[in-house]
């Protein structure tokens, strides 16, 4: 399995409910109409929240602030992933998707990584 880990900022213009509602409610119906043709295996949202753990990590990290949320998504194989991005269902889900995340991201400052997953606890899996 690969995975994608993408960590987004909202729009400076959007307030952190407007950010996940359009994420959550447009973003994602998109994600799931196309996750067939672009042969995503799971799709994950992870919605930032106001948690006083983040404020500790950050402060005694020197990190930077949190970002609002993180979308994971896996697939089979690199493979896999290449050849759903070209398949004709595949581009057109793919530009819709990326028309749409420019209505709730600032790509200028989210980051992107591809990699593969190395579990070191797993408790919920035994």
């Amino acid at each position: 399995m690969i995975k994608m880990s993408f960590a987004v900022y909202r729009r400076p213009d959007l307030t952190r409910e407007q950010f996940l509602d359009h994420w959550f409610n447009i973003h994602a119906p998109i994600a799931k109409k196309y996750a067939k043709a672009l042969r995503i295996r799971r799709y994950v949202q992870l919605h930032g929240g106001d948690y006083e753990a983040a404020r500790q990590m950050t402060e005694s990290r020197g990190c930077q602030p949190p970002h609002d949320g993180v979308v994971e998504i896996w697939w089979d194989s690199e493979a896999d992933r290449l050849a759903g991005a070209a398949s004709a269902e595949g581009q057109e889900g793919g530009r819709l998707l990326q028309a749409d995340e420019l209505n709730f991201c600032d790509m200028s400052r989210s980051s992107v990584m591809f990699g593969v997953e190395r579990v070191i606890i797993d408790e919920l899996n035994g």
